[in-house]
């Protein structure tokens, strides 16, 4: 079964110019995904890209090629689903979608620590929101941590296994 949920990846500013050109308010970590001919279903309705330019944060939409048509585009929010986002974006060796990541769960040195809640990223840096696993929750410790989500914390990552293995999150865990 194919998951239809769309996410808000970017917004639609004031018009640019006479030509119908608007500015693009990214709010993605993929903005390579805004390609001449692709269409994103929006607030306004599905729209195609007629004309992007990234550098600048300048898009164009078919159809809407005139100041007086692009104004009726501002503030219009544009959502892609995961797999348009899957499909569109290319991924370096080791790096991961935050949707596959968040729900995983986190293991140290074979002890479950907990679940990822969501990512979020503070001053440049992920961090994996935990919820404690209930075990350690009754021993004592907090119901929510966060661990930094770089290469000292996280030796592994398996999105096909829903597992994030970690060192020293639990020294994390323990200070929280």
């Amino acid at each position: 079964m194919k998951d239809n949920k769309r996410f808000f990846i970017a917004q639609v500013g004031k018009t640019h110019g006479l030509q119908g050109d608007l500015k693009l308010h990214v709010h993605t970590d993929f903005p390579e995904q805004f390609k001449v001919g692709y269409t994103f279903q929006t607030s306004s309705g599905p729209l195609e890209v007629l004309r992007i330019n990234l550098d600048r944060g300048i898009v164009c939409f078919k159809g809407y090629e005139g100041v007086d048509y692009a104004k009726k585009l501002t503030n219009a929010k544009i959502y892609a689903s995961l797999e348009e986002t899957k499909a569109r974006c290319e991924l370096e060796d080791g790096e991961h979608f935050w949707f596959e990541i968040e729900t995983c769960e986190v293991e140290e040195d074979g002890v479950k620590l907990g679940k990822i809640a969501e990512m979020q990223r503070l001053a440049d840096v992920n961090y994996m929101f935990i919820e404690t696993d209930e075990a350690l929750v009754k021993e004592g410790f907090s119901t929510t941590f966060l661990v930094p989500y770089i290469e000292r914390y996280v030796l592994e990552t398996d999105v096909e296994k829903q597992i994030v293995t970690t060192k020293d999150a639990k020294e994390i865990l323990e200070a929280s």
